[in-house]
């Protein structure tokens, strides 16, 4: 099996294919075949984008601000109960 090495993206293609994705109307699998490159790849970065908007403050629009403090609350969530559970759990292997 021959392996194929994969060419380095840079920031600027990849915010040019999530602005095509956004202003031409099409969808992921249309605008990733356009590009030469995955559906996946092009969703996981339209993904990224929006959690990244989402995290990177304050926003004039409530909305917005809203669904970002909700995402932030969520992973402060599972942040806490990942840490409860490795106490309780390191808590028993020395109570041994």
């Amino acid at each position: 099996m021959v392996r194929v090495k994969q060419a380095k993206v840079t920031a600027a293609f990849k915010q040019e294919a999530l602005r095509i994705l956004s202003t031409s109307g099409r969808t992921v699998a249309e605008v990733a075949g356009d590009l030469g490159i995955g559906k996946s790849t092009l969703q996981r970065w339209k993904t990224q984008a929006t959690e990244t908007e989402l995290l990177s403050g304050p926003h004039p629009d409530v909305e917005k601000e809203l669904a970002r403090l909700r995402q932030e609350n969520k992973i402060l969530h599972q942040e806490r109960d990942l840490l409860k559970n490795a106490a309780a759990f390191f808590a028993r292997e020395t109570s041994r």
